[in-house]
C-alpha cells in the first residue's frame, strides 16, 4: 500500500485542537480536533476493496503494516489522526456542535490523474465530538453501511464508498430500539472513502461561531479543491458556490426518487456540500410504494425524513445552509432566488426521470397527471416498486396480467383490482404511442434506469445473521449482485418482501442505531 503517500491538507490548513484529548467537549473556533484510534487486539478483515483501492492510489494490502492500517491497529509514525467539527439541525432543531463522533480520518490520498480522496475510519474510538457515547461501531450496522454505499455507487447515485470492514474483536453495547434494553454485540470498523466529507455542518458550526474570515476559508478551500467550474477571482463565487451545491442535492434526491432510496435521517449534519449520500443509518430501500414510509422509528410519529417529504426536507437544509454561507454572500434575494426555484428545478429534473422509467424519452404536456396516476395505482394496490418496473419492462397489450404481475402486490388483488391495473396500463399504452423512439429503444431507456436489484433491508439482515455465524456465503452473493445492480445475477433476489419480515427489528423496523 501507498501509506507514504496520505497527506493531510485538512489538518494543515485550518485551526484545530492538537492536544489529542479525547474527553467529550466543546471545542470552539476549530475544525478539527487530533485523537487516537482505539487499537485493536485482534481484528479480522471481513471484506476488502482491492478495486477501489487500486482505483483511488492506495493499493494492495502487502504487508502487514497494510493490515493493521487497513484494521485501524497502527497508523505510519508521519500521519495524525483527527476527527472534524461541525453543527446542524437535527430532526429541525438545532443541535449546535457536533462533529465526527465515530469517524476518525486518515487524511487524504491522490491518485495517477490527480484526483483526492479522503479516507476515515468509522467505529475506530472516541472522539471529543462522540457526546458521552463510545466511538464504536457495530457489526450490524457496519455491514449496512458497507454494503449499501457500494449498491448506491453501483446504481450510479453519488456516495461515500466502502473500502474495508472488518470484526475488532472487541463487544460492544447497544439498545438497538433505545426501548432499556441493551445487549452485547460484536464491535466492527469499517474505512470509508469520499472525494470530501466536508457536510452542510461544518459551514453551520463556524457561522455560528461567528468566525467569518474561517468561514471564508472553509468556502474558498472546498471551491477551488471540489468546484473547478467557479472561477476563484468571481465576485460572486460564493453565490455560485451555493447554487451549484443546491443544483446538485436536487439531482441526487431525484436519484433516491428514482430508485425508492429512502435515507432516514436527513439532518443538516448529514448533507454533503458535493451532492454524495452520505451517513447511512436507518435506511431503507421501498418495498411496497408509500409515500409516507420511513425506516426510522425515531422518526415516527411525526415521519419529518418520510420518503416523499425528502425533496422538501432537502430545501428546507438547502435555506440553513444559506443563512450560514449569508455572511460572504450577502444578498438576500440572490439566495432567495436559487431557493425559490429549488423546487421548478427538483420537479423538472424529477418528471424527466419518471418518463425514463417508464420508457418515454421526452416529457409531454399531461404527463404531470400520468405520474401522478402511476403514483396512486402504487399506493393503492399496494404494489412493490422495484417489481412493478421490472415487470413493467415485459408487458404489451398479450401480457397476462394476473400471471405478468402476480407476486408484486403487498396485499391480496382481486377482479377490482386487476381492472384498476388494466385501465393504467391502457393509459400507459396510449402514451407509449406518443413516443418517437421505437419500443426497444424505450425498453432499453427502461432497464438502465430501472434497477434489477436492491439491496433490501431483509437481504441485509439474512446476511448479518449469517455472518454473525462466521458464514459468507450470502455476502459474496450480495456483493456480486451489487456490482449489476441492472442485471438479474440471482433471481432469488428479485421477490417482494417475504410476510416473515413484517414488524422484523432490524429489517422493516429500524433505528438510529441501526
Amino acid at each position: 500500500m501507498n501509506l507514504h503517500k496520505i497527506t493531510q491538507q485538512f489538518l494543515n490548513t485550518f485551526p484545530g485542537d492538537f492536544s489529542g484529548n479525547p474527553m467529550q467537549r466543546q471545542t470552539p473556533k476549530v475544525l478539527f480536533a487530533t485523537t487516537d484510534l482505539a487499537g485493536f487486539q485482534n481484528p479480522e478483515l471481513i471484506v476488502f476493496n482491492e478495486k477501489l483501492s487500486e482505483e483511488i492510489g492506495l493499493g494492495k494490502i502487502e504487508t502487514e503494516e497494510d493490515l493493521k492500517f487497513i484494521n485501524a491497529e497502527k497508523i505510519p509514525r508521519n500521519l495524525k489522526t483527527y476527527a472534524t467539527a461541525y453543527a446542524g439541525h437535527q430532526f429541525g432543531n438545532w443541535a449546535g456542535q457536533l462533529g465526527d463522533g465515530r469517524a476518525i480520518f486518515a487524511g487524504e490520498i491522490k491518485n495517477s490523474n490527480g484526483k483526492t480522496t479522503e479516507l476515515q475510519w468509522k467505529g475506530a474510538g472516541a472522539t471529543p465530538y462522540s457526546r458521552n457515547a463510545d466511538g464504536r461501531a457495530v457489526l450490524r450496522s457496519s455491514v449496512r453501511e458497507y454494503l449499501i454505499s457500494e449498491a448506491v455507487h453501483h446504481l450510479g447515485i453519488p456516495t461515500t464508498r466502502g473500502l474495508s470492514l472488518s470484526l475488532t474483536g472487541e463487544k460492544v453495547v447497544r439498545d438497538i430500539m433505545y426501548d432499556g434494553n441493551p445487549a452485547y454485540e460484536q464491535g466492527a470498523v469499517m474505512m470509508r472513502t469520499a472525494e470530501s466529507f466536508l457536510r452542510f455542518g461544518h459551514f453551520e458550526l463556524i457561522s455560528a461561531q461567528n468566525e467569518i474570515e474561517t468561514l471564508r476559508k472553509l468556502a474558498d478551500f472546498a471551491i477551488e479543491k471540489y468546484f473547478p467550474e467557479i472561477d476563484v477571482e468571481s465576485p460572486e463565487k460564493y453565490w455560485e458556490f451555493f447554487q451549484i451545491i443546491s443544483e446538485r442535492t436536487a439531482d441526487l434526491v431525484v436519484e433516491w426518487y428514482r430508485v425508492g432510496f429512502v435515507h432516514g435521517v436527513m439532518n443538516t449534519d448529514n448533507m454533503s456540500i458535493l451532492g454524495l449520500t452520505i451517513d447511512y443509518g436507518p435506511f431503507s430501500f421501498l418495498d411496497e410504494y408509500d409515500l409516507n414510509f420511513t425506516p426510522n422509528t425515531t422518526d415516527l410519529p411525526g415521519r419529518r425524513y418520510a420518503f416523499g417529504n425528502q425533496a422538501k426536507i432537502a430545501q428546507w437544509n438547502l435555506w440553513q445552509l444559506a443563512n450560514a454561507l449569508y455572511p460572504l454572500i450577502k444578498d438576500e434575494k440572490k439566495l432567495e432566488k436559487t431557493l425559490n426555484g429549488f423546487n421548478e428545478t427538483f420537479w423538472k429534473k424529477h418528471d424527466k426521470m419518471m418518463a425514463e422509467k417508464f420508457g418515454l424519452h421526452e416529457v409531454l404536456e399531461g404527463d404531470d397527471r400520468f405520474f401522478t396516476d402511476a403514483q396512486r395505482l402504487l399506493e393503492d394496490l399496494k404494489l412493490d416498486y422495484t417489481l412493478f418496473f421490472n415487470r413493467l419492462e415485459k408487458f404489451d397489450e398479450s401480457s397476462d396480467l394476473k400471471e405478468l404481475f402476480k407476486d408484486v402486490s403487498y396485499s391480496v388483488l382481486g377482479e377490482e383490482q386487476y381492472s384498476v391495473l388494466e385501465d393504467f396500463l391502457r393509459k400507459y399504452q396510449n402514451r407509449l404511442q406518443k413516443n418517437t423512439i421505437s419500443r426497444s429503444k424505450s425498453l432499453e431507456l427502461m432497464s438502465k434506469t430501472n434497477p434489477k436489484f436492491i439491496p433490501r433491508n431483509y437481504i441485509l439482515f439474512e446476511c448479518i445473521e449469517e455472518l454473525k455465524l462466521g458464514r459468507k456465503d450470502l455476502l459474496h452473493k450480495i456483493l456480486l449482485a451489487l456490482e449489476k445492480p441492472y442485471e438479474e445475477i440471482y433471481p432469488e433476489f428479485s421477490q417482494k418482501r417475504p410476510s416473515k419480515y413484517d414488524g422484523q427489528t432490524g429489517s422493516s423496523m429500524l433505528s438510529c442505531s441501526s
